[in-house]
């Protein structure tokens, strides 16, 4: 199973940024498919933030346009939701120490933890820092140009 980062969402919802094309045609692709793939509760609020934010899109998403965004990915019979359970402070305590995360990482490894909670072993993502924590694999979204970002 697949885990989808916040920035892979942003770029699904916002048609002006260069990901854009790119991103929609991956999650349309997983909205389709029959195998599951997961939304990482705390990527689900970050997309909030930043899609509503005015300092990083002018203007930003209304709320009931990004609602309506995720409200389409979770109509997907394929898509589950990663939420903490019982053993997420185990892994993700683990996690924080294993890659000595801090500042900035430490979201990054909170989803890393929740990904090893319910057992999906790799990552959708933009982000290289991914790279830095131990088991997960990362799954870059490549540009229509098929160049990695």
């Amino acid at each position: 199973m697949i885990a989808i980062d916040t920035n892979v969402l942003v770029y699904g919802h916002r048609g002006e940024t260069d990901q854009h094309e790119t991103a929609l045609k991956r999650l349309t692709l997983l909205c389709e498919g029959i195998e599951p793939w997961a939304l990482p509760l705390p990527c689900v609020s970050e997309f909030f933030r930043v899609v509503t934010h005015p300092r990083v899109f002018n203007p930003p998403s209304r709320l009931s346009e990004a609602l309506d965004f995720v409200a389409s990915l979770l109509d997907a019979p394929s898509c589950r939701i990663l939420s903490p359970g019982h053993g997420y402070l185990d892994h993700f305590f683990t996690v924080l120490q294993n890659a000595d995360a801090r500042g900035n990482l430490v979201f990054d490894a909170q989803i890393v933890a929740l990904c090893r909670e319910h057992g999906v072993s790799k990552v959708l993502t933009n982000d290289r820092d991914f790279e830095r924590f131990e088991g997960i694999s990362v799954d870059y979204l490549q540009t229509s140009s098929g160049v990695t970002e």
